[in-house]
């Protein structure tokens, strides 16, 4: 299963802000390369910028090129705006949704359990972490995996600002309420640069 496996950090670095998660950036926030801040950098083109922004989209909801461009196409035959369509798309990921409820610290941990199928979507185990969520869905965790310790000790309560989720700790199970408006996403991505980018 391909995902990427490299430095956290340098990934941090190069867009200025902690979007594979982490306690924030090291004091050398620098860009990565040899000569770091120090290195006079050509301002961007219209192309750079917009590359820029795929790429860091990408990385946060950790999809590679094929499955991330497959998205894109989903989105241009929704109905709607094409960018919050994707948004939404990404955001209905089960990974996602499981890193959301509070499962796990990170979307890379939240793919992890769910590819080693630990949890269940409406009562059926599914270990495949691009499954797109449906409003309704009940997702919740194996029940022999609940009582996993080592497993479950870092479950905590979802961030009450994500409200288009339903979850409980204490029952490990959550509703994905409805798709998320593009004003409830905290993530930072211009969507509208990459809808650009793809339609050249």
């Amino acid at each position: 299963m391909a995902r990427y496996t490299g430095p956290k950090t340098k990934i941090n670095r190069k867009f200025g802000e902690p979007i594979l998660g982490g306690k924030g950036l090291p004091k050398n926030s620098n860009p990565p390369g040899q000569h770091g801040g120090n290195r006079r950098r050509k301002q961007k083109s219209e192309y750079g910028v917009q590359l820029a922004e795929k790429q860091k989209a990408k990385y946060t909801y950790g999809v590679l090129e094929r499955r991330f461009r497959n998205t894109f196409k989903e989105a241009s035959r929704l109905k709607g705006v094409t960018g919050e369509n994707l948004m939404k798309l990404l955001e209905s990921r089960l990974d996602n949704v499981v890193y959301r409820m509070g499962m796990c610290v990170s979307r890379p941990g939240a793919r992890q359990l769910v590819s080693h199928k630990h949890i269940e979507v409406n009562g059926a185990i599914c270990n495949i972490p691009s499954y797109r969520v449906k409003p309704g869905d009940v997702i919740s965790v194996k029940e022999k995996s609940a009582v996993n310790g080592p497993l479950v000790q870092d479950f905590r309560e979802k961030d009450p600002k994500i409200s288009w989720i339903d979850y409980s700790v204490e029952q490990m199970k959550g509703t994905y309420i409805a798709d998320p408006e593009r004003d409830s996403i905290p993530e930072n991505i211009k969507e509208q640069l990459i809808v650009e980018l793809y339609s050249k």
